[in-house]
């Protein structure tokens, strides 16, 4: 790990504050990874590999948390080992929701939905700290890939700098900051729309000094486009933001309804427009995460995505996630004429992109405005990517195996030998309706299989997650980080 010594007192005072003190939650009933190496076999399942575009008859065989042998339906298999009979099901990779705000409240709800990853931008590295650190086949939470706080422009849109946020129009401010987050562990750089231009330039010239990949969001950006960004550096850009402010040079939306733009026909995106700048992306090789379901749900509102299932009924008991989402429904007539009305020209981008042979993968914002369930809310955006014309394996690849690649983690995303052993074991074949992958019988995380009840059981309460944020905050503030 790179060393910044301005760095060493904050991380003495806090890290083990928060190893030792305070981070406790339902710890010891946490199942830790055993000593002997645990052996599986799972026979008889339909193997669907997102790699190859294959669909088989076949057996996983599992050692560890790793898939040891794909074994045809032909094959001898082994004996004398715990075994699962899949016979009349199908197996898909652990999904990856690649844009989500993770908390321990609600963790464990991604793994039921068979979310076995998640990308995480923005938040503090150092709170999920004890969730990052599980074992492999924990069922408490998905593994984790995290940026630190965002770093956005004054006065601030989450207000002013604090542990999940950094404003500043400071460029060299901006490069400490990435420094201080390249020594906690940050996976990339998470950058937001009230950035100046010479600020997101800074910041990304310091990531790429540790090689760190930034992402962007420009939803609210008045000043910075999605080519500005593209120019700078930045290679993620989150809910295809900043692309109707580069085919529109002057629009942004907070004059969304104004005279000048009422020209743009929103219901019907400019086709010509659109494949203008996604040419223009796709020179710079930037990667896309429209999360199409965030919008989708407030312009279906109040007939929103919202299935039957155990999942979405035990996140409906989080309480402080229920109220924010019900204090959007009273904002709904604003959202929609904000936030959501470019909705059709995101999907119009996110298939023309990947049309053109662009990375667009699927992610969810969860929490973020209407009823996103945690984990299940990336099922719902599988749905979409089929909607606007992807077929039910593409769909799947943008939450599995091209996820994996467009972030560098080779151990994941696909059903083979050597690969970590995340799956999920489905009722009916997602292929023929991609509304199957809901229909979860098991999930497999590092080697151990769960169903989802038993999963469920590990939702700590309110009160527990609760106590330990505020601790982590009182720890915050008492090592002074600006």
């Amino acid at each position: 790990m790179i060393k910044i010594p301005l760095y060493e007192n904050f991380k003495n005072q806090l890290f083990q504050s928060i190893y030792n003190k305070v981070r406790k939650i339902k710890i010891d009933n946490i199942p830790k990874e055993e000593t002997y190496m645990k052996k599986l076999l799972i026979k008889n399942g339909t193997i669907i590999d997102v790699a190859n575009e294959e669909i088989f008859l076949g057996a996983i065989q599992i050692e560890g948390n790793k898939i040891k042998r794909i074994i045809k339906q032909d094959e001898v298999l082994p004996d004398s080992i715990e075994t699962i009979d899949a016979s009349g099901k199908f197996i898909i990779p652990g999904l990856i929701d690649m844009h989500c705000h993770i908390n321990e409240r609600f963790a464990p709800h991604f793994v039921a939905s068979g979310v076995t990853t998640v990308r995480n931008t923005a938040g503090n590295v150092n709170f999920l700290s004890k969730l990052i650190e599980q074992p492999a086949d924990a069922p408490t939470t998905p593994r984790i890939y995290a940026s630190d706080r965002m770093i956005d422009g004054s006065p601030g849109q989450w207000g002013p700098t604090s542990f999940g946020n950094f404003v500043t129009d400071d460029p060299e401010e901006a490069r400490k900051e990435v420094r201080r987050q390249v020594e906690v562990g940050a996976k990339f750089i998470k950058l937001y729309g009230w950035i100046t231009k010479d600020v997101m330039v800074a910041a990304v010239d310091e990531a790429k000094k540790y090689n760190l990949e930034v992402a962007i969001d420009l939803v609210n950006s008045k000043d910075v486009t999605a080519l500005d960004a593209a120019e700078a550096g930045v290679t993620w850009f989150e809910h295809a933001s900043g692309f109707a402010n580069a085919m529109y040079k002057g629009w942004n939306l907070f004059v969304i309804n104004n005279e000048e733009w009422s020209h743009i026909d929103w219901d019907n995106p400019d086709q010509d427009k659109v494949k203008e700048i996604c040419e223009k992306m796709l020179a710079y090789n930037i990667k896309l995460c429209p999360t199409m379901m965030l919008d989708d749900q407030c312009v279906k509102y109040p007939e929103f995505w919202s299935p039957k299932n155990m999942v979405i009924e035990s996140a409906k008991n989080i309480n402080y996630m229920m109220q924010y989402w019900k204090a959007h429904e009273e904002q709904i007539d604003a959202i929609r004429k904000y936030n959501a009305k470019p909705h059709k020209l995101t999907k119009a981008i996110a298939k023309t992109y990947y049309d053109m042979g662009g990375t667009v993968v699927a992610g969810t914002d969860t929490p973020a405005l209407l009823y996103t369930y945690p984990g299940m809310a990336l099922h719902r955006e599988l749905e979409i990517f089929v909607e606007i014309g992807f077929t039910e394996m593409e769909a799947l690849q943008a939450a599995t195996v091209n996820a994996a690649k467009s972030i560098n983690l080779n151990d994941i995303g696909s059903i083979q030998e050597g690969k970590i052993a995340d799956l999920v074991i489905l009722k009916e074949n997602p292929i023929d309706n991609i509304k199957h992958t809901q229909e979860i019988d098991l999930i497999v995380k590092g080697g151990k299989a769960y169903n989802q009840e038993e999963i469920l059981s590990y939702v700590p309460s309110e009160e527990e997650v609760n106590k330990s944020q505020e601790a982590f905050i009182v720890e915050w503030e008492a090592a002074n980080v600006k």
